[in-house]
């Protein structure tokens, strides 16, 4: 492995965690040197002094394997993941060192899941870094690294093509420079709109900023205790729901879209009808379920406002808490474990197996069934004009059962450590996800503080599975055990 290369583009990554270190670190400036000024500091300087060191002491080195693309990948977000959690540590609080291990993974990872029961006792600069990483985990540590990397060098494309999963390539039929411009402008987009328009229909600019760091990121962390309910605003959740529905697009359509100022090639995407039709019969049984089945009286329109609100939620991996499910009909809490799994679309920020995968899953069961009524006849699996060859439909239906395995796995190692069957199952879904709340306990208005330590381990492993799409790290482990190195 050429580690020259490997050691400078790992700190190209570091320095982008340094940089918004250093932004909170002006917000606590701002509030007049809050308790987390020191903190963040000396969290900013340790990586600053990290990342920059190779680039005085290592050589430029151009000549990257496919190999050394993976382990770029895998220590990037590692050390992010490690240098994040030192501001937590250093402030303190309620945090011990899994609990800040767990909030720094569950921020870069975009899982949005929390251990913290006071999530307004932390100062404003603090939660401003809490929801940073949410940015950076949201356009991807790599897409940052990518954005710095000349546009000429052979490493772009390598890693351009391990962080892009290859249905999200399919949307993407561009350089990988013009590739990475195309998320950069429409996730920066996404952002700035956001933020404009949740300031506009009444929350606080601070508020409104770090809210938008979560929803163009689909990740969840908010800067109150009751999340986004705290506010009960019906403008406030329509901007979030729209937002939210948009991030978990396919950012070539959205681009496509802007470019050509029509919704034309959205309304005529058969992954986008296939997604928006997923939501809206996921919202109905939601709905139903709460009207007839729920033990608390409800009414049309509020079982319609926390349906709709909770399964946009819970589908496009953001888990902003709308209302309180902990107590949801059997029924509806199973259709938003289901909505976990799915999640929104390849080539966004959204996790899960994706609405491509799903799509390409069930044409596979009814191209299997045509096939047994007329053997001698021949079906190929399109989406839209694109026939998906058999090689990656292959691909797609072992990455399925990977992500099931690994969940199994998860919720036996969790059961074994003490965690309810509840939030075994479905803390597993929504940490592999990275969707972050589950059901009960860990349910919207609750949290994972509960859950013993282990535990909280097993589920950020989940997380960075989740988030890394399974392969990169298990590519980059087979590196470390593999004899021929």
């Amino acid at each position: 492995m050429n580690l020259k290369a490997i050691s400078r583009n790992v700190g190209l990554a570091l320095l982008v965690s340094a940089l918004f270190m250093f932004v909170s670190v002006g917000v606590s400036v701002i509030d007049g040197r809050d308790s987390a000024f020191a903190p963040l500091l000396v969290s900013g300087v340790i990586t600053f002094l990290l990342g920059i060191f190779p680039f005085i002491f290592v050589r430029s080195s151009q000549a990257i394997s496919l190999k050394d693309g993976y382990v770029i990948i895998v220590l990037s977000w590692l050390l992010s993941f490690i240098l994040g959690m030192l501001p937590y540590v250093m402030w303190g609080g309620e945090m011990t060192l899994i609990d800040a291990w767990f909030e720094s993974v569950s921020g870069f990872t975009t899982t949005g899941a929390t251990i913290l029961n006071d999530i307004e006792a932390l100062p404003r600069s603090l939660l401003f870094w809490r929801s940073s990483t949410h940015f950076i985990g949201g356009l991807g540590v790599v897409v940052f690294l990518l954005l710095i990397v000349p546009s000429a060098s052979p490493f772009r494309k390598k890693i351009t093509q391990i962080e892009m999963s290859s249905l999200s390539k399919e949307g993407f039929q561009l350089q990988s420079r013009k590739l990475v411009m195309v998320i950069t402008s429409v996730y920066f987009g996404l952002f700035i709109c956001s933020t404009l328009l949740l300031w506009a229909c009444g929350m606080p600019f601070f508020d409104a900023i770090n809210h938008a760091f979560s929803v163009s990121a689909t990740g969840g962390f908010s800067t109150k205790n009751a999340s986004v309910a705290y506010y009960d605003s019906t403008p406030i959740n329509v901007v979030l729901i729209v937002f939210m529905i948009l991030a978990t697009t396919n950012f070539a359509l959205l681009f496509t879209c802007f470019v050509r100022r029509s919704l034309k090639p959205m309304v005529g995407n058969s992954l986008f009808k296939f997604y928006i039709t997923s939501i809206v019969v996921a919202s109905f049984i939601v709905i139903f379920s709460l009207k007839f089945q729920h033990t608390e009286e409800m009414t049309w329109l509020q079982a319609c406002l926390d349906g709709v609100t909770t399964t946009v939620s819970y589908i496009t991996t953001t888990g902003f808490c709308f209302a309180d499910n902990k107590n949801w009909p059997f029924l509806a809490c199973v259709v938003l474990v289901a909505a976990s799994v799915q999640c929104g679309m390849a080539g966004s920020t959204s996790s899960g197996l994706k609405v491509d995968r799903m799509l390409v899953a069930f044409r596979s069961v009814n191209r299997h069934i045509r096939e047994k009524l007329h053997p001698t006849s021949t079906h190929r699996i399109s989406i839209g004009n694109y026939f998906v060859p058999e090689e990656d439909i292959m691909h797609i239906l072992l990455y399925m059962v990977l992500y099931f395995v690994i969940a199994l796995v998860s919720i036996a190692i969790l059961l074994i450590l003490g965690v309810d069957g509840t939030a075994a199952f479905s803390g597993s879904i929504a940490c592999l996800s990275n969707v972050g709340p589950g059901l009960g306990e860990i349910s919207l208005a609750g949290n994972y503080d509960y859950v013993p330590g282990a535990a909280k381990f097993i589920y950020t492993l989940d997380m960075f599975f989740g988030r890394l799409e399974i392969y990169p790290l298990l590519v980059a482990a087979s590196l470390v055990f593999s004899k021929n190195r």
